[in-house]
């Protein structure tokens, strides 16, 4: 079996299994207190069309291991992408040897023993799709065509793009823990061009499911990105104000991500959050409500245990607008006194609970102000919350979109923004982590003319 061949998916697993045991037994050998370990493999097919012609096809095939050792608290980690006993012994010594030099750190350490997973369920993540570059290519220029046929006005095209990938994880550390899973994400997008000479204008869409059946068909996706190119077109700057502002559902995920950035265990020990020590206190609407529920089948954010081992599990996060606690590994949670939330790694399926008022509902709701479709920039201070970002979409009247808006920046402090969230939309995007309907804010300041 080479390196990275999962189509004997058991005997894949097997083989990490075995080699992070033996690199177990060689820091332990070699006089590491503690020892962890993370192994993947991973195969891909990635291709893109361009005016119906292939751009780009490439195959990917990766591997890669990793060693953390801990001599009393000092911590010492390699890596490497070659699987081969020797290899692995050196990364092993390597790690040993770096750990001899380091200082002591009193949080260092493995996530503790009792918080292993123990039950690994099943989470229906692994869907491989048995595609052939020809297969694949055909339907990223069905989805490309399907977007310059649907309208004249669609001028340009920057291309139609599918990728399926596949990969087995797995950890192992000195607790007696052993664990691993397969995993697949498969994508379809198109980017089209709309317009003519000044009046020209991009967008795109994209569809993104652990299991290719759950995909949006090639047709749907190109058409799609067709209509968001087309009521672009004829987009203007407006005068300067402070009005409601509208994220549509794909950007709220990234809005409330800064939220989850201000409260990860790092931003909080490292006092870099604008929501210092928020836990117990109103960061949202009294109404506003987000769980994270790591076990929902077959959903992009789902895991049966984070990067250190910890079995995740299901909680509030935000309970009536009260934040119930961090985002935490075990370092940061040693960090503040507290205990791991099994987020080493990241977050695990972010659910916002979402209103009764779709897209159109919020917009008569606001009556005017802007809808934002994209941002530009990257104007966040983690420490203040100042939030300042070039932004484009619609402009609202009397609850009705009057013309496209482009080349404005939209202002605010996130502390604020995030109390004086009105509505959340019932339209919930499911393609990220965060799954979240569209937001409506209170009042931020749009400039322009």
């Amino acid at each position: 079996m080479s390196s990275a061949d999962l189509s004997d998916l058991g005997a894949a697993r097997q083989r990490l299994e075995d080699l992070a045991a033996d690199a177990l037994a060689r820091a332990a050998t070699s006089g590491a207190d503690a020892t962890e370990v993370g192994a993947s493999l991973g195969t891909g097919l990635s291709v893109t069309v361009r005016k119906g012609e292939v751009e780009t096809l490439e195959h990917q095939r990766d591997r890669g291991f990793s060693v953390t050792v801990y001599f009393g608290q000092r911590k010492g980690s390699a890596s490497t992408s070659d699987l081969s006993a020797a290899a692995l012994a050196e990364t092993v010594d390597k790690a040993c040897t770096i750990a001899r030099y380091t200082a002591e750190d009193t949080c260092a350490g493995l996530a503790d023993a009792a918080l292993m997973a123990r039950d690994i369920p099943d989470l229906d993540l692994d869907h491989p799709w048995e595609l052939d570059p020809d297969h694949a290519v055909v339907l990223a220029r069905d989805c490309e065509a399907a977007g310059l046929d649907s309208d004249e006005r669609i001028s340009n095209t920057e291309g139609g793009s599918l990728s399926s990938h596949r990969s087995l994880r797995v950890y192992a550390n000195s607790h007696g823990f052993s664990g691993g899973y397969a995993s697949t994400s498969h994508s379809l997008s198109c980017s089209l061009i709309a317009g003519r000479g000044d009046e020209m204008q991009r967008d795109y869409w994209y569809t993104v499911a652990r299991r290719a059946e759950d995909l949006e068909s090639p047709a749907a996706v190109g058409r799609r990105a067709a209509e968001r190119a087309l009521r672009r077109v004829g987009a203007r700057r407006v005068g300067t104000r402070s009005v409601p502002v509208i994220f549509v559902a794909e950007l709220a995920r990234g809005f409330l991500g800064h939220l989850v950035g201000a409260i990860r265990g790092a931003a909080q020990y490292r006092k870099a959050s604008f929501l210092l020590d928020a836990a117990g206190t109103q960061v949202l609407p009294e109404w506003f409500d987000i769980d994270e529920r790591p076990h929902v089948p077959r959903a992009l954010g789902s895991a049966p245990f984070d990067a250190e081992g910890v079995a995740t599990r299901d909680r509030a996060l935000v309970a009536g607008g009260i934040l119930q606690g961090y985002v935490l590994s075990s370092y940061s949670a040693r960090r503040l006194g507290l205990r791991t939330t099994g987020n080493a790694g990241g977050i695990h399926n972010l659910l916002v609970r979402p209103g009764e008022a779709g897209l159109e509902d919020l917009m008569r709701q606001m009556g005017r102000g802007l809808v934002v479709t994209e941002l530009m920039g990257h104007g966040i201070n983690a420490v203040t919350g100042d939030y300042s970002r070039g932004a484009s979409g619609f402009w609202v009247e009397g609850g009705e979109i009057v013309h496209p808006v482009q080349e404005v920046t939209i202002a605010g402090n996130l502390k604020t923004l995030f109390t004086d969230i009105q509505a959340v939309g019932s339209d919930v995007d499911r393609r990220g982590v965060i799954q979240t309907g569209s937001l409506l804010i209170g009042r931020m300041t749009v400039a322009g003319d």
